[in-house]
This record gives C-alpha cells, structure tokens and sequence, in this order.
C-alpha cells in the first residue's frame, strides 16, 4: 500500500537540536560504558555456539527496510494436513554475562529506544547488530521454537531447543509482500498460518487495533513524517510472535516459573462509552458483535476508521508485567490474561530490543527440555517488572516528543493555513484532530463531535515548547 510521505525539506539546526534536547530531558544516552563494549568484543570475538546443529533449515528473516538487529527468522512447511513452523529467536544470553557488564547496563535501559537521530540501543551494536544478529549467510545461535500445527492453526505440538542456524535470505516487509504476490511457496504457507492465526484470535475473543504506523525516517539531513497502513505479510508474520509468545506464557505458568505481560479486560463501562463514541461517528456496530471482530472488519483507509481506533484505544490500558513464582497463583489461567489477545502472553521474541525476553526464553527452554530453570534467569527476575515498566514509559514519550517536534518542523511555516482534518478525541481542554494530509495528530479548539470532518486552521506551531494548535476554520 502506498504511504503518504510529509519530508521537513530545509531542516535547521533548532530541529536538530529540539531532537537532542528530547533525549536529554529523557536522560537518554547511547554511549556504552568501556567495560559493557570490551565485554562484547570479547563475545564476539569467539561466539559460544550450542552443540545442536539446524543449520539445514531455511531460515528466512522479515523486518523492516534495512533493520539490522534482526530477532527472529521463520521457516514453514505442511505436515500432513497441518503445518510444522521453525521460529529462531536470536540467542542473547549467550552474550550477556549474568551480573556482568552488558547485563548491568540492558538492565539499566530495558529496552532499545528509537528516536528520528538516531537509536539508542539495549546492546552494544557488535552484539545486536553483529554476532548475535540473525544476518543472512552467518551461523548463529538461537532458540529454535519447533510448533506443530493442526489444519486450523492450532499448535499441539511445541518444543525449544539451543541450537545453530544460518537465515538464507534477508527479507523487507515490501519484498516478502512481492515475492508472496510472485507465488512463493514458503510465504504463501506464511499466509495460511497467518489467516488461521487471526481466526483463532477472534475465536478466543482476542482484538487489535492494527493503527496505520507513524514513522520518522531520516534521509541525509531531511526528516520525512510517513504514515502508512501495515502490509498483510506485516499481520501474518506478527502472528507467529503472537503464537510463541502464547505457548511462552502457556509452559511458565505450568511450571510456576516465569514473567508474563498481562493487560485486564476492559471494564464494561468503557466498552459502553466506546460504543457511544462509534455511534456518533456513525460506524454501524450491531449489539451482539464483540469489539474485537468490530475493530479487524474495519476498513483502514477510511478517515473516520482513524477516529474509532483513537478512541478504541481506551480498551487497552493498564499492561502490565507479571512474575509467575511460588508466591502466585498461576492455576487460573484467566488471571494471567493478555485481553488484547485473549490469552496468557509473554515477551518472547525480541531479546536483542527488550530485556525481559531474554529471561523468558531462559525459563522457557529449561521448562520444554525439563530440566530447572538458571539460576541467575530465576534473579534476573527481581525488579524485572519495574524495569521494563519504566523502560515502556520512557520509550512512548521518546516517540511522542519526537513525532510532535517533526511535525512542528513540517507545519511551522505554515501558519494561518487551512487543512482538512477528522476529530478523533474530545477532550475538556479541546479535541484532538488528525489532519488529512499531512498526516498529523494535534489539538484544536472546536465543538465537533468524533468523526466529524472539519477546516482546521493553524494558530501555533513551536518547536521551542513544542506545541502545534488549530482552531476550527469556522469558528469566530
């Protein structure tokens, strides 16, 4: 699908310096002590590989154009009347000495942040963009994830193992989508599993709200605000995380062991006063539909669509970390639950971006080969949940700030303009309002209702308090 591009075409140094002023008042550095860098040198300098070879299967990665720090690599094929799926996830633990200085500072940063100027990331980059890094073409060691997946996409068998593996391809998001179009077998396998997957997650009540993704891409000394909706490949493949992260969350709480992401149901009252908010957009909604089948049947390239996920997004909140020990009671499998996805959930696939996987993947593997779990995956536990709390609080101001001071740079000189814009919120100190094109989010001073379709007009820009206002073209 194309996306809309907005580019900042004479960037000066104040965006420049609001950008670096962002990670400051955050307290964001991406300097590596000199003990956390040797300490990976020396890693990666003489790699320790598992015994297991599974080097002969072939691995694929997707991600985004020209990722580097690549977590996972996918392999399917039919078995019988049903699927057998290969997941690797990158093998971090293998470069992070516990108590030592790589653990000491990802436990400082929690999790890799991603700024327009730049990353700040959760490794030194020889490890997360190097010897741990699933690349194409090099032998690696992994945690190999082996499922068994009956005709509707239900996995019935599960193993784990350390092993080695080498990716053949490195794929982009668009390109996996072409050589899908193109008839490749293997993603057209991806796509079976991915669309049974997503009706299994209707079928446990699960939802998503599957927002057009904001980005800020840097080219040169230009900025370009990009908004764009996710690719089917993009849903498929996030399936098969959303399946390992269940069948992660599935043998903790068996064994009593462990750490899950958990987010509660959202109260009935909040799903009435989304109801109302749909009703006055005009969206049809009928009684008996659950939120979750409402939210997948929309059409994403409606303007008011924006404007109902805004709302929707009331029915995500409070998530949260969890540690499954002697002390919780993991029999009820209902406490545990990820509402968003209708199931007990735990983060792990991405250990080279996010601390707590690597702990998971830990417990996980003991647990599926029964054995007990490490001793120091079991304290790594302690403060976990606080850490990755903080590190997720830090991580959605860096991307707010930052989308909000380049899209100051883009409208700054546009002062007095009238746009076209859609109300997706209102609120008792004004509405907030997605403009049509370029594709931004601000407030604005206006009495419509949510859905409603408006002339903003731009009364402020300024990136120095970064603040961006409109008031209604129509109004006094």
């Amino acid at each position: 699908m194309p996306a809309r591009h907005q580019r900042v075409t004479a960037p000066s140094d104040d965006l420049a310096a609001a950008l670096e002023a962002i990670r400051v008042e955050l307290g964001l550095d991406a300097a590596f002590p000199p003990a956390a860098i040797a300490e990976a040198e020396a890693f990666a300098a003489a790699p320790r590989l598992p015994d297991a070879d599974r080097t002969g299967i072939p691995f694929i990665t997707i991600d985004p154009e020209g990722s580097t720090d690549l977590d996972q690599a996918l392999h399917l094929e039919r078995d019988g009347d049903g699927y057998r799926v290969h997941y690797a996830i990158a093998d971090v633990a293998a470069f992070a000495e516990p108590g030592g200085a790589i653990d000491a500072e990802a436990r400082r940063r929690g999790q890799t942040m991603y700024a327009p100027d730049g990353r700040v990331p959760l490794h030194p980059a020889v490890v997360s963009e190097g010897a741990a890094s699933l690349l194409a073409g090099e032998v690696r060691g992994a945690y190999v994830w082996s499922f068994g997946l009956d005709a509707a996409g239900r996995a019935v068998r599960v193993g784990l193992e350390r092993a080695r593996v080498r990716s053949r391809a490195q794929r982009s998001y668009a390109e996996a989508q072409r050589l899908l179009e193109e008839g490749d077998a293997m993603l057209a396998l991806l796509r079976e599993v991915g669309e049974l997957r997503i009706a299994l997650e209707a079928e446990r009540g699960g939802a998503s709200l599957d927002m057009p993704e904001e980005e800020i891409e840097r080219d040169g000394d230009d900025y370009r605000l990009v908004r764009r909706e996710l690719l089917p490949v993009e849903r498929w493949n996030a399936q098969l995380s959303l399946m390992t992260g269940m069948e992660a969350a599935r043998l903790m709480l068996g064994a009593g062991a462990g750490i899950l992401r958990t987010m509660p149901r959202p109260p009935e009252a909040d799903v009435r006063a989304f109801r109302a908010e749909v009703a006055a957009i005009g969206e049809p909604w009928r009684e008996d539909e659950h939120y979750g089948d409402f939210l997948r049947r929309l059409d994403r390239s409606e303007p008011s669509t924006l404007a109902i996920l805004q709302a929707a997004r009331r029915l995500f909140r409070g998530a949260s970390y969890r540690v499954v020990d002697e002390a919780a009671d993991a029999s009820d499998a209902s406490e545990w639950v990820q509402a968003a996805i209708g199931a007990p959930y735990a983060h792990a696939t991405a250990p080279l971006r996010r601390l707590v996987d690597r702990f998971v993947l830990a417990h996980c593997e003991a647990i599926a080969n029964g054995r007990e779990v490490p001793a120091w995956a079991t304290r790594g536990l302690e403060g976990l949940p606080e850490i990755m709390q903080e590190s997720s609080r830090i991580a959605g101001a860096l991307e707010r700030a930052s989308v909000d001071a380049v899209e100051i740079a883009v409208l700054r000189h546009r002062i007095g303009e009238e746009f076209d814009a859609v109300v997706v919120q209102a609120r008792k100190e004004g509405a907030t309002i997605q403009l049509i094109d370029p594709p931004t989010e601000a407030m604005c001073e206006t009495d419509a209702s949510p859905g409603e379709r408006i002339r903003a007009r731009l009364t402020e820009a300024d990136l120095a308090t970064r603040s961006l206002r409109f008031a209604e073209a129509s109004a006094g």
